[in-house]
Order: structure tokens, then sequence, then C-alpha cells
């Protein structure tokens, strides 16, 4: 009893001293263990871990049975197997990065910096706002499907440079015209600048995320995906259904009326810091848990 008492009482100088940097430094691994696995668990990287992981126990296996012959050759190739890794993951090595940058871009804006002034510019005119409404719901209507990228900050020239130039005035004639069956310019998405409609029939990074639901098309799954990479604003058309939804961030939201995207495009259009905008921003967080329980009906 005596032993078991004194064991007790000199724990506390066994156990570390945690101060204010070491809980800092426990916050930072904390919080990039979660991403890591937020990211392994959405990307194709979890497919590409299980077979290192059979790897892995291989040469343990190989270890704990002395198999020298094949630990020789696994020594040998680890340096080429540490290349080939990033080969193999270079597409989601490089979306990381580039999500990464996209969250980075609310704390350094050069942009803004160089020229505060552009910064209380709107987006879009509200001529452009009524002209993307009456084309969306017009397209619906008749079940063509549509993608129609917004550009942001974020500078969307990699996907401009896949398409066919435009450089036309957004206007719901054009859209509906682009759009329409069995036109050269129908398949793909097209890029809206400003007031101007830059490029059609381009080409939009699939997002690789496994918990999208496996009833939304192509054409959905590319909305989300260059959400997911920049900060653009894509509405979407489903040709199926005739659904007119909204991804930004990598969310799917479902538009129902046309005052509904009337409102979520002002306050886009608006300056970032506006009601407004703090208003698109919630309407997208409060639509999120709404439209992960819904498909393209």
């Amino acid at each position: 009893m005596s032993a078991l008492l004194e064991t007790l009482q000199s724990l506390p100088y066994f156990i570390p001293r945690i101060g204010p940097t070491g809980l800092l430094e426990i916050a930072i691994i904390a919080w990039m263990v979660y991403e890591f696995l937020y990211w392994v668990n959405n990307t194709k990287a979890w497919v590409l871990l299980r077979g290192l992981i059979i790897i892995g126990i291989f040469v343990v296996i190989c270890t704990a049975l002395n198999l020298n012959t094949i630990l020789f050759i696994v020594s040998r190739l680890a340096t080429v197997a540490l290349t080939a890794l990033v080969v193999i993951f270079q597409p989601e090595l490089r979306r990381a990065l580039e999500e990464l940058g996209s969250r980075s871009r609310n704390f350094i804006d050069l942009n803004k910096l160089m020229d505060s002034g552009k910064a209380n510019e709107p987006l879009f005119t509200e001529h452009t706002i009524n002209e993307l409404v009456k084309a969306s719901f017009e397209l619906g209507r008749a079940k063509t499907g549509a993608l129609m990228v917004i550009e942001q900050e974020i500078s969307l020239d990699d996907i401009i440079r896949t398409g066919i130039d435009i450089n036309g005035i957004v206007s719901s004639q054009l859209l509906i015209n682009i759009f329409e069956h069995n036109t050269p310019l129908h398949d793909g998405a097209v890029v809206i600048r400003g007031n101007t409609i830059v490029s059609a029939t381009c080409y939009l990074p699939l997002s690789d995320n496994m918990k999208i639901s496996k009833d939304l098309g192509t054409r959905h799954r590319a909305a989300i995906g260059i959400s997911e990479t920049t900060d653009s604003v894509t509405i979407v058309v489903s040709e199926e259904t005739g659904g007119v939804s909204v991804a930004r961030g990598g969310t799917l939201l479902k538009i129902y009326t046309p005052d509904e995207l009337r409102e979520l495009l002002e306050a886009l259009a608006d300056v970032p810091d506006t009601e407004k905008s703090r208003r698109f921003s919630f309407r997208f967080l409060k639509g999120k848990k709404r439209n992960e329980r819904k498909t393209d009906q």
C-alpha cells in the first residue's frame, strides 16, 4: 500500500508541464491532422493510401520473417517510390494547394491593397442579374442543361482558354441560344466576367468529393468542382428535371424561384462586406444541410 502511495505521489514529476506554447502547438497539430484526414476522406487519396497500407503490412511481415533479399530490394526502391508518390498524388496535392490558396485570400488580397477603389464597384449590373435569372428559368422550363460560371476575385483564365471566345454582353437570348440542343456551343460551360460572356464550351474540373450524391450528373459535379478550387459562383440547370441550382464553395444549393436566384445574385454583385453578401453566405450555409438530403429531382 505504501508503495502505491509513493507511486501516486511521484506521478506529478513525470507529467510534462504544458505551457501556452505547448497548447498552441497541440492545437496546430490537431488542426493539421484533421485537415489531412478530411482531405483523404473527400478525395481519391484514400483509395491510394489503402494500397500503401497493404505494402507497409507486407514490409512488416518480411521484416518479421527476416526476408532480407526482399527488404534489400524494398530499401533500394524507397527513393524511387517517394518520387512515384508525388506523381501519383499530383492531382490531389495540386487541388489541396489551390484550396489553401483560396482560403488565404481573405487574409492577403494584393488586388485590394493595390487598388482599393475597385473594391467598391459592383461585380455586374442589375440588367445582367435580370438576364441571368430569365435565362436560367427559361432554360429550366425547356429542360435544357446549362452551366454558367461567374468569375469573382480568382481569375478563371485557365478555364477560359479551354473554350471558344465569345466576348458578348450578357443577355438571356444569347445564353439560351448557346445552350440550345444540337448547336456547336451547347456542350460545356460559359464563363461570365462582369457583364460579359467571355467564353463558351469551357471544360470544368469534376469534384472528387465522395460524399456527393450519386444521383447528381456530370454537369452538377463540374459545377461543384470549379467552386471547390475557385471563389466562382456557378448556375447549373438540370437537363433531366429543369431544376436550377447554384454552386459555391463546394456546396450545391437548390433554387426554387426566380426571386430567390435574383436575391443571391444581387448579394453577390455588391461589395463583399455588405449586409446582402452576408445573407448570401448565410443562405449557402443554411441550404447546405437541406441539399445534402436532396438530389437532383
